[in-house]
């Protein structure tokens, strides 16, 4: 088996369980950004752990998985490097459809840093 990529998104750190995403949804704290609403709850796994929500809202298929894949890119990149061990689930709202990546990426780092307060 091949050793694991170190530009990859470990598993170890997906919150993928619906259990762990409502856990961390309905427990956590709440920061929000113009286009992110993100929740962060204690991992009990003592490693950071990030999910996602990307509803639909009226866009194709398309559109919904380049901007799942934008997200989940700035988190490996920016976020997870130095992430303490907390449960992060970002949920999209409808105007996230419409943003660039520089744009996206500001407004990550932006909830990552107030959630680090």
């Amino acid at each position: 088996m091949p050793a694991p990529d170190s530009r990859s998104f470990p598993r170890a750190q997906r919150l993928t369980r619906g259990s762990d995403l409502e856990r961390v949804r309905h427990e956590g704290k709440r920061v929000r950004t113009a286009s992110l609403d993100v929740r962060t709850l204690s991992s009990l796994l003592g490693v950071p752990r990030v999910g996602f929500v990307v509803p639909k809202y009226k866009q194709s298929g398309v559109a919904r998985n380049r901007l799942k894949r934008r997200l989940r890119e700035l988190i490996r990149l920016e976020v997870l490097p130095g992430l303490a061990p907390v449960d992060l689930v970002f949920k999209v709202l409808p105007v996230a459809y419409t943003r660039n990546f520089e744009t996206l990426r500001a407004e990550v780092l932006q909830a990552v840093r107030r959630i680090a307060r």
